[in-house]
């Protein structure tokens, strides 16, 4: 396993500062003495505790953003392209949920140039959920009284919570999580004759398949 670089092990110990002690509380000192680096290392690698902070909101941010574009590229129904984009939204807990953490305790300390970037990003997602619910009603798919604004905002409240309890050594695997909250949405969005369709069996789960 090849050795990690210096803006991995600094952003891997403000990580865990920030979580544990709150943005304010934790020093690049601090910082810089938990990744075992110096403090050229680190300003080498951030312009300032606040590019530390922007860095780790935007690396999930972009990581949710391109598996969706991913999804949304490799699908052609917006059946497809939510069940994926949903699975890809839970996935990323796998390897991000203290960056999540970080960011809705955090988030407020961002600078206005960090802020709005972000907000940008995250306006991105917003649309691009909003489009493919919007799709699926306009070609049948998912049931016309669902209204779209709410329907996809439930969607984003009911996953980003997951990271108040998600655990990697917890009882279910981040990908048996997928699927249970894929089926819950795909269940709860489509049709009556939607959810009949062979190819659309893949999005349920089956009987005893997560106990």
């Amino acid at each position: 396993m090849p050795a990690k670089s210096t803006k991995q092990r600094i952003t891997e110990a403000a990580l865990q500062l920030f979580e544990e002690n709150g943005f304010h509380a934790v020093t690049v000192d601090k910082i810089v003495k938990e990744s075992n680096t110096s403090k050229g290392g680190f300003y080498h690698n951030f312009k300032s505790k606040d590019e530390l902070l922007y860095t780790i909101h935007d690396s999930f941010i972009t990581y949710v953003i391109d598996k969706a574009a991913e999804a949304h590229a490799s699908y052609h129904t917006p059946a497809e392209k939510l069940y994926e984009t949903v699975r890809s939204f839970v996935k990323m807990f796998e390897v991000y949920r203290a960056h999540v953490t970080v960011f809705y305790q955090e988030s407020l300390y961002l600078s206005p140039d960090y802020f709005d970037s972000i907000k940008k990003k995250r306006d991105i997602y917003k649309d691009m959920m909003f489009s493919v619910v919007k799709e699926g009603k306009e070609r049948g798919e998912f049931r016309d009284e669902l209204p779209v604004p709410i329907t996809s905002m439930a969607i984003f409240g009911m996953i980003n919570w997951t990271y108040k309890w998600y655990k990697a050594d917890g009882q279910y695997s981040v990908k048996e999580i997928a699927d249970i909250y894929a089926d819950l949405i795909m269940q709860s969005l489509l049709t009556e004759q939607a959810r009949k369709e062979p190819a659309y069996q893949r999005f349920f789960l089956r009987t005893n398949r997560v106990m």
